[in-house]
């Protein structure tokens, strides 16, 4: 396990927090900055809004793909090199986006936009390489606090420069911060990786050693199934806001930040106390969170007592279970078999990822005029619930190990 001293801007050594975050965040960035613009891409490109809302699907669909495969190259070839292909690869996709014709070519290098993945997963993996796994989730809830701060201040941004410039400021923003993350990356990321040594295909290999184990897949989908209340939002929650509260594009971009700033709050909350009470009952808290804010979110509706105050103000409590559960339960996958950190935290990511694709896909589609809210916060209760039944199955499993 590599030291976890280090200073910064030294490529000899380990990189410091504030460069994890800045990746992270940076990934977490291009995910939503350009949401409350849809509308008017839809407009531009002269496409249905419902084909621009895929752009949420598809990028994250792409996003669970890769997470599969960079994690077994970067156990094999470091994190580092890696992270900076990736970069690379991101800032020529987002030039595409904002020279794109037509809105399918947009998508195509949406898509493409999604190799910034090795940025999430790697900053994750190099926690776990830096330290031991209850350390490691406390660590985990700071490096994704920019999974926070970003989506919780991003649409804002993003908003406020569309209705200033257009809606190709937003990309713009992206390519300047995605130069100057590489910089950092390149001065600041030393190796924290004991390459494997082993080959591509060997790597690959080593997938069932996760794949039969059922902790992994407890935590895995604990947080996974948690999260996919916070993508049906992301894939439902422009709509809401646009045709249903009628906000405008910088109005969208503030309430829409709601469910980030809780889940600030709680990787705080991850970063100050998971050693103290231990990874499993910060999970098991965070779920139950998430699970009762969309409850009461659903029931306000369902009395017809919704406004766009208490839809978004009940989003901070999703994210604030969030913040607490996706910390823990990546550090508890990544900790299952630790010479396997890189693979497990791309596999645990693209099964989040994955299933946040197609709920996001899912809200848009059933979304339609005149259906409300109601049946975006019908399939994130359902999707909590199922974040809920995992991490007690981890518990019930570990009670009968006498773990």
């Amino acid at each position: 396990m590599t030291s976890s001293s280090n200073r910064f801007l030294s490529r000899n050594g380990p990189p410091h927090i504030a460069t994890l975050i800045l990746l992270s965040g940076l990934s977490a960035l291009g995910m939503n900055i350009f949401l409350p613009s849809l509308p008017g891409m839809a407009e531009y490109f002269q496409a249905d809004y419902r084909l621009l809302q895929l752009s949420v699907a598809i990028y994250l669909a792409t996003n669970a793909v890769i997470q599969t495969l960079v994690g077994p190259v970067a156990d094999m070839m470091g994190r580092r090199p890696v992270i900076l292909v990736g970069l690379v690869l991101f800032l020529l996709a987002t030039l595409g986006c904002i020279y794109a014709p037509t809105a399918e070519i947009f998508l195509f290098f949406r898509m493409c936009q999604a190799i910034v993945a090795v940025a999430m997963v790697l900053s994750r993996a190099a926690v776990r390489d830096m330290y031991s796994a209850d350390k490691a989730a406390s660590m985990i809830g700071y490096v994704t606090m920019g999974m926070a701060v970003v989506p919780m201040i991003g649409p804002a941004i993003g908003g406020g420069l569309d209705e200033i410039f257009g809606w190709k400021a937003n990309f713009w923003l992206l390519i300047i911060l995605g130069v100057a993350t590489l910089a950092l990356t390149w001065l600041d990321f030393g190796e924290t990786a004991h390459k494997s040594g082993k080959t591509l295909i060997a790597q690959f290999r080593e997938y069932p050693e996760l794949i039969r184990s059922p902790r992994f897949w407890g935590y895995s989908l604990s947080s996974g199934l948690a999260s996919g209340a916070f993508f049906a939002y992301l894939g439902g929650a422009p709509y809401v806001g646009s045709e249903v509260y009628g906000l405008s594009p910088a109005a969208l971009g503030i309430f829409f930040g709601a469910p980030a700033l809780g889940y600030f709050a709680g990787n705080f909350i991850s970063g100050k106390f998971s050693i103290r009470f231990g990874i499993n009952k910060m999970v098991l808290w965070g779920c139950w969170l998430n699970l009762a804010g969309i409850a009461l979110s659903l029931l306000v509706v369902l009395f017809g007592w919704g406004t766009v105050y208490t839809f978004f103000g009940f989003m901070t409590f999703v994210g604030l279970g969030n913040g607490m559960a996706i910390p823990n339960a990546t550090s508890g996958a990544l900790s299952v078999r630790p010479h396997l950190a890189g693979t497990a935290s791309g596999f645990s990511g693209a099964i989040m990822l994955g299933g946040g694709a197609g709920l996001s896909a899912l809200a848009g589609w059933l979304l339609t005029p005149g259906s409300g809210p109601a049946p975006l916060l019908v399939i994130m209760l359902l999707t909590a619930l199922g974040g809920l039944a995992s991490i007690l199955l981890v518990l019930y499993r570990e009670r009968q190990l006498g773990m």
